[in-house]
């Protein structure tokens, strides 16, 4: 892979000529910023910044101005390649906070290995509410969120993600989405969240495994994951590519 092109077709793709990701949700370009406006409950926040030392700061003050008004709380979100170099430290003066940084990580499609569901687990996939639920509860278990049921309703709306349990017997012990990006060559990774109890056995290279695969069915070249610590290893060893870091900003 050549990152420095993979980094760039990633920038416009899924930056700066970004879509909405649900039913409700518009994309804004505000000057230098692309923005992601919708729900309470959808994700809203900035999506790329093409700025610099002169015009940073009254655009940050511009952001926050705007999603104030609307009542909502939203996310700057920060990549290490992004300009100005100190734009990290003008998004905390500005009263942001910010989350744990993710590594960037992608993967060629058809690079990745073939890995099924360990021995005792199925993979069930989520096309109603029944599935929603069982997802929801494991991400409510093993993240702490709460807002995963409305996004993931309004995502099967649209059609655009696809979503999977694993499933002990009848107990839910895993859950994943994909996000598809229509008109771009890219599908992204979200979740992948395991039960303590069933860490270590396989069940989530089977969950990347199987994204994958339907990644290739609808004709992606590449998947994309920001990776925590926990998950980055294990997608390094599956041939991901680290590319960067991101950093979520947050702002009440």
């Amino acid at each position: 892979m050549d990152r420095d092109k993979t980094l760039a077709l990633f920038d416009r793709q899924l930056r700066r000529e970004a879509r909405p990701d649900g039913p409700g949700v518009r994309i804004e370009r505000a000057g230098g910023v692309v923005r992601q406006v919708g729900p309470e409950h959808a994700w809203n926040g900035i999506l790329w910044s093409g700025l610099d030392e002169r015009d940073a700061d009254a655009a940050i003050a511009e952001q926050v101005r705007y999603f104030g008004s609307l009542g909502l709380s939203f996310e700057w979100k920060l990549f290490a390649h992004d300009r100005p170099a100190d734009l990290d430290r003008r998004l905390l003066a500005a009263g942001f906070t910010a989350e744990p940084a993710e590594a960037l990580m992608v993967a060629e499609v058809a690079a990745l290995p073939g890995s099924g569901a360990p021995e005792g687990v199925r993979l069930v996939p989520v096309t109603d509410r029944a599935g929603v639920e069982l997802a929801a509860g494991v991400h409510e278990r093993v993240f702490g969120t709460t807002h995963v049921r409305e996004r993931l309703l309004d995502q099967l709306a649209t059609g655009d993600v696809v979503a999977v349990v694993a499933m002990a017997g009848d107990v839910p012990i895993s859950a994943a989405r994909m996000d598809l990006h229509p008109g771009t060559g890219f599908a992204s990774l979200w979740g992948g969240g395991t039960v303590p109890e069933w860490r270590g056995r396989g069940v989530y290279r089977a969950l990347v495994a199987y994204r994958a695969r339907e990644a290739a069915a609808r004709g992606y070249e590449y998947l994309q994951v920001d990776a925590s610590d926990d998950s980055g290893p294990i997608l390094a060893r599956l041939g991901f590519d680290r590319l960067g870091t991101t950093t979520p900003y947050v702002h009440p």
